[in-house]
Parts: structure tokens; sequence; C-alpha cells
């Protein structure tokens, strides 16, 4: 068991799956609040009433910094869960953490987006009681239904430079309804929270899929890039092209389907998945990711989940040991993929053993670019891993 220098461990996490925010709120901050907790990060089902869970949250935690997300599903200490909330906390001994809300996605600019970067900056190193030292990483989390991700990411990458930097889409349990970010001690819409972190210890910023491409290609032929909608694949409305290259109908298309067969743009050498949300009533596409007029898209294959995740998890942890923790996002598709090859208690048993705590999302951010079907996230090594 590692033996640290202070009371409490670098990084803690917690779970509740009470229905009660109160309750829930309450066990998430008896396991994770002690003196020197530099802030904490969380993820909810957005089966709980947000603002009755924004309440309690701020009574559990009061004078700690708080942010975090509804979800598609959450990754507890148990592994794949739904309906709970799930937290972690940071020792300011070996983190430093400082936030900011950004609430005005359609206006969001690159000259915003360094000033929020600079500030973030400034007040980890201008802290008075800071005693943190190495590096940054930053993480992004936005509301999974604005459609600004890429306007937003863009700026965002442009400003942090190298940093590395990863984040994910919130969710609403696949309701497509409502999805909300948390800062400054509300939940919001339309918005999304930049968060900056500085750790001694090592860590590695990283995303992975496990699609493989295919043969097939579709012609957006008709598109609303502003709304993430395809009217046309191929001149032909686009639900028919689909479901047809599948040997379906277009009333048979659901999000398993769209799980197991994706469409990718490729980008350089490598391909990013651009996930279906729904089929429309006029049988155009909505999207989850950017698409728009003249774009190429590919069909890809799914390859085994697991065994893409452990040759990357294993190429990570040679370089830096074994993780503290894991705070990873996992879209939803790869979840209901999962689920249909009735395979969540083997991902819940990797997860637990990696030390995985995160959130199923509606994509995923890596350093500028928002995509699909991944698994993207940040491994923290130990303090004797140094």
């Amino acid at each position: 068991m590692q033996q640290f220098s202070h009371a409490y461990p670098p990084v803690m996490t917690a779970m509740s799956d009470s229905p009660d925010p109160e309750v829930a709120a309450r066990q998430l901050a008896e396991a994770l609040y002690h003196p020197e907790l530099a802030g904490v990060m969380f993820f909810c089902s957005a089966e709980y009433a947000l603002p009755e869970l924004a309440a309690a949250l701020n009574r559990a935690f009061a004078g700690v910094p708080l942010v975090g997300c509804t979800t598609a599903g959450e990754i507890t200490p148990r592994g794949y869960d739904r309906g709970t909330l799930v937290g972690l906390g940071f020792h300011r001994r070996w983190f430093s953490l400082e936030s900011a809300l950004i609430a005005e996605l359609e206006d969001f600019s690159l000259p915003q987006a360094q000033q929020q970067v600079d500030s973030l900056i400034s007040r980890i190193r201008q802290r008075e009681d800071q005693s943190t030292s190495g590096r940054f990483f930053a993480m992004t989390l936005l509301d999974g239904l604005s459609s600004q991700e890429e306007l937003v990411l863009v700026a965002l990458d442009s400003a942090l430079g190298s940093i590395p930097h990863f984040g994910g889409s919130a969710g609403d349990d696949v309701q497509l309804a409502g999805t909300h970010v948390f800062s400054q001690g509300a939940f919001h819409t339309r918005a999304a929270v930049l968060t900056l972190v500085r750790t001694s210890l090592d860590f590695e910023v990283f995303t992975t899929h496990h699609m493989q491409s295919l043969a097939t290609k579709l012609v957006v032929t008709q598109a609303d890039p502003a709304s993430r909608r395809v009217t046309e694949l191929n001149a032909e409305p686009a639900a028919e092209v689909y479901a047809r290259m599948l040997g379906l109908q277009p009333q048979q298309l659901n999000p398993k389907v769209f799980a197991l067969h994706p469409l990718a743009v490729k980008l350089g050498q490598e391909y990013y998945v651009r996930s279906i949300q729904k089929v429309n009533e006029d049988l155009s596409l909505t999207f989850y990711c950017a698409v728009g007029n003249g774009m190429v898209l590919t069909a890809m294959q799914p390859q085994p989940i697991l065994p893409d995740l452990e040759r990357r998890f294993a190429e990570i942890e040679a370089r830096i040991g074994a993780p503290m923790i894991t705070l990873g996002c996992d879209c939803f598709l790869r979840r209901l993929e999962t689920e249909h090859l009735d395979s969540l208690d083997e991902a819940s048993a990797f997860f637990r053993h990696h030390r995985v705590v995160g959130f199923n999302t509606y994509g995923e951010h890596f350093d500028g670019v928002h995509i699909n079907q991944t698994f993207t996230g940040v491994v923290i090594g130990g303090v004797d891993n140094r």
C-alpha cells in the first residue's frame, strides 16, 4: 500500500447511488472532504433534480471549488454505473486547480480564450499558499447539446498552446433533452467549464478508439453545419442511404445501430468518428460532431473494445507506472456497444483495476478536436512512480 507524506492521498474518489440529492451530496462529502482539499470534480446522472443537487453540493462542500456535469452514464469505483453521483477530490499538496465558466458559447473567440487561459495560469501561480510545482493539463466540460464544441475547442486549444487538453460533452441519459455543466455554484446550459490543473505527479493525456476503416465512402451533398444536420448523402435522402448501406430500412435505425456502424472523417492519417445522434422525420440525420457539405465519410467497423484499451493503458503505464487514478471520458455509444455485446461486467472490472472514474459523454475533446466513440482522458501516476 502506498504511503503518503500527508494524512490524505493525492486523489480520493467516492460515489453515491442514493436518488435523494441531499443524501447523495452528503455521502460524497463524507468520503471526500478534508482540510487540504483543493477542489472537487463530479459527474451526476441527469435523473437528479439539479437545482436541489446544486444546493446540496454547495452546502456539503462549503468553501471548496466544485465543477461537474450531467452524464449519459457514470464510471464509478464500481465500474459502469447509472443513476449515481461520483466525484474526485484533489489534495492541494499535489494539485492546484482553477476553473472558468464560459457562458456565451456562440460568441466565444480566441482573444476571450487567451484571456481565460492567462487568468487561470496567473491565479494558480500567484496563489499565496501555492506549494505545487509541475506541469499543467486542462479539462473541458461542455453542454453536449449546444453544437458549439468545435468553435470553443479550437479557440481554447490555440490559447492553451503546449498544455495538453481533453474533456467531454455533458449527457442526459440519452434523453437528448437537456445537458448541463456545473460551475460557480449552479448548473448551466449553453455553457462550458474550463479547468486548468497543475500537478507534480506524472500524467499522460490520451485518446484511443477501436475502429477500423472500411472501403465504403459516403459524400455529404447537402447539410446544415450549424445544426449538424445532413439532409443528403450521395445526393439521396441521408437516412435512406445510410440504412441501405446496412441492409436496413430507415425506421430500423436507432442508437444501437449507430453505435455498431459509425462513420468517420479522415484528417491527415487519422480517422475521427462522426457519430449519428438521430433520424429526423424528413429522413435527414443529425450528428454529434461537425459535418459539412462535401465532407467524405468513411464507414467504420468496430473492433473489440477491451483489447484496444488494454494495449493503450499498457503503453502509458510503461512510461509513468501504475495509475493512481484515470479520469476518463467514455463515449456513451461505446457503452451501448458494450451492453449489446454483454460485456459490461468485463469492462467494469477493467475500470476498477485501472482506477478509472469519469462519465459517458455525448462527445470527447482532445487537443482542440471534438470526436466521438473514443475513450479520452488523463492517467495520473502515483507518488511512488516518480
